[in-house]
């Protein structure tokens, strides 16, 4: 079984580093009234429930999110024809050091950082102040969840994300928090193993377009 406690406070870390609305209870799950074009609202369920299927079942508006912590083969022949699976989410955690950095942040790049609460961020600069990449990291009591790391195209496979990651690290261990939670791209979920993350549990999405 999955902790509930994990998946909230992922979720409530989610919303607050995209300055969204606090997930609210929705039976064994959470909802987050999200409001964009594309995603109306999400439920997350840690567990699959006869909730997560009865709303299946009843939502019939499109770009509204069902999540549960399951992989997609649980739960594919379950769903009405609409819902459309969508790529593949890895929950990770990792709550010891992170492996080392083994590449230094080339001379053509500048590190920038803001350490503030509840969110902090991390950039990755050009010398003319494009952002390369860049991530957040949110404090939600005694875990740290790490949100939207990216890379730009043009600045890929030169070790950026990796020094996104440590630098965040950096700031939750100056807080003395440790416990680290995120949500895995399949491509993402190599560079996290490769940092130390273990996979929690599959996260998979569903929505009727």
């Amino acid at each position: 079984m999955i902790d509930p406690n994990i998946v909230e406070k992922w979720l409530k870390g989610w919303a607050l580093s995209r300055d969204l609305p606090l997930p609210v209870k929705s039976g064994s799950g959470f909802r987050v009234e999200v409001g964009w074009p594309g995603q109306k609202a999400r439920y997350v369920f840690p567990n699959l429930t006869n909730e997560f299927t009865d709303l299946a079942n009843t939502i019939i508006e499109p770009w509204v999110f069902l999540k549960v912590c399951a992989p997609p083969d649980a739960i594919k022949n379950i769903l009405p024809s609409a819902w459309v699976l969508q790529p593949p989410g890895f929950m990770m955690t990792c709550f010891t050091p992170m492996s080392p950095c083994k590449r230094g942040l080339a001379d053509e790049y500048k590190l920038e950082v803001k350490n503030e609460v509840p969110v902090s961020i991390a950039k990755v600069l050009t010398i003319n102040g494009d952002t390369a990449a860049i991530g957040r990291l949110v404090f939600v009591d005694d875990f740290v969840i790490y949100d939207r790391i990216e890379t730009d195209a043009m600045h890929r496979r030169k070790g950026l994300a990796t020094i996104i990651m440590k630098t965040l690290e950096n700031i939750a261990v100056s807080r003395e928090k440790t416990n680290g939670v995120l949500v895995a791209t399949e491509t993402g979920k190599a560079l996290y193993e490769s940092l130390g993350w273990t996979l929690y549990t599959p996260y998979t999405s569903v929505v009727i377009t």
